[in-house]
Parts: structure tokens; C-alpha cells; sequence
């Protein structure tokens, strides 16, 4: 069981450390900063955020319940283990729900917006064609709910966040220890180019397919190390 570095935990500013402590740690979690097996203990994480035992306790109750994390014991938590089955269930979920999302945010996407996803987009095959793979990873999760937030629905938009919890860790897998043959340009660029024209339908197949597309390196993954 990998036992996390926790270099992309902060201190925590000052507020509720409760609820900073919970943000802290689904930022890391959404974000691809923490790995699949990955092994927090609850000491370490109160320490390098600069606070008691008690709000890293609550938060991670928190996220336990959210089927982020699992509950090993008093002293530690887990990122869930990487496996097929728990891919496929969360490929499914994010599929229809950011599918919706492309669809609501064709009808509020100005030229504004349209500037700055084409920037995004950008930056990000920049940085994925250069090998800057930790870059590309958190341009992509910009560029995806950049648009989602286009949606205008903040309820969906926590959904979606929720099935992000679970995505980023399989993300840090993908990016990590697959053979990268999708680099998601292609979708990207349609995605783009349907919310430009209020086409609600092409921005949804855009994201769904780039979903689909960029899965089939994490089966290919699971095949080849007989992931079940």
C-alpha cells in the first residue's frame, strides 16, 4: 500500500478548520494529488496543516461518507484502491452528468468564455505534447469545469465535483503509468467549437466522447496488469 508524500497539502489559513481541512484535502482529491491506495495518516495530515487531530477527524469522516476516502482505522484513511469495476461505475455516472452540463452551458457560453476555454485547450496540448504531464492533468480539470460551470446549476455541478473525488486519483494513474495514445484535442476542439455555436447536443457528445476516449488507455491499463 503506497503511503502518500502529502506534498500538496498547504497549512491551513485562518476560518473554520473543519471546513478548510475538508476543502484541503478534496482539492488534493479532485485535483489528482493523491493516488489510488494511497495511505493518510491522520497525525501527518494534522501536522503539515498546522492543526489538531480533531477537524483532519471530521474531515475525513466527511469524505469517508462520500466514498472518497475509507475509514482503515482510528489513525489512518485510504484512497480507495484502483480497480475495474469502480472505474466503470464512475466512468457511467460522469458520462451522463458532464454530458448534461456541455449541453446547459451551449445556451450561456459568450465570446468571453470562448476565449479563454481556446486558451485552456491551448495551454493544455502545450503541455501535454511537452511531456509536462502534471500541468496537462490540472489544465484539463480547468478546462472540463470551466464548461461545467458554463451549466449555471451548482447542484449539478457538486455532483460532478463528487464523482471527481474518486476520478482524480484514477487520473494520477493515467497520466502516471499508461501509454498516453489520446491526448483529448480533438474533443476539446469540438466541445469548443459546438458551445460557440449554442449547439447543446455537440458540446454533450464532445464531452462524452472525450470520457470515452480517454478511458480506453486506463482499460488498457487495467488488461495489462490484471487490474480486475
Amino acid at each position: 500500500m503506497a503511503k502518500s508524500n502529502l506534498r500538496y497539502i498547504r497549512p491551513l489559513e485562518q476560518g473554520s478548520l473543519s471546513a478548510r481541512t475538508y476543502a484541503s484535502l478534496r482539492h488534493a482529491l479532485i485535483s489528482g494529488q493523491m493516488k489510488s491506495g494511497d495511505r493518510l495518516l491522520m497525525q501527518d495530515l494534522a501536522e503539515q496543516l498546522d492543526t489538531s487531530v480533531t477537524p483532519v477527524r471530521e474531515a475525513c469522516l466527511r469524505l469517508v461518507s462520500e466514498q472518497a476516502l475509507e475509514l482503515r482505522s482510528g489513525r489512518f484513511v485510504t484512497v480507495p484502491e484502483l480497480t475495474r469495476s469502480r472505474y466503470l461505475q464512475i466512468r457511467m455516472i460522469r458520462i451522463a452528468l458532464e454530458g448534461m452540463a456541455a449541453e446547459l452551458a451551449a445556451k450561456n457560453a459568450n465570446e468571453k468564455d470562448i476565449a479563454q476555454l481556446q486558451k485552456l485547450h491551448s495551454d493544455f496540448v502545450t503541455a501535454e505534447s511537452g511531456g509536462n504531464l502534471e500541468k496537462a492533468r490540472q489544465l484539463n480539470l480547468k478546462f472540463h469545469f470551466y464548461v461545467y460551470g458554463l451549466s449555471e446549476m451548482d447542484m449539478l455541478v457538486r455532483q460532478i465535483e463528487n464523482m471527481w473525488l474518486s476520478m482524480g486519483p484514477i487520473l494520477n494513474v493515467y497520466y502516471s503509468h499508461t501509454t498516453n495514445y489520446y491526448e483529448g484535442a480533438e474533443q476539446h476542439g469540438r466541445a469548443i467549437e459546438a458551445l460557440a455555436k449554442g449547439d447543446g447536443e455537440g458540446a454533450k457528445k464532445a464531452i462524452q466522447a472525450d470520457i470515452e476516449a480517454g478511458g480506453l488507455n486506463l482499460l488498457k491499463y487495467f488488461d495489462e496488469n490484471d487490474v480486475a
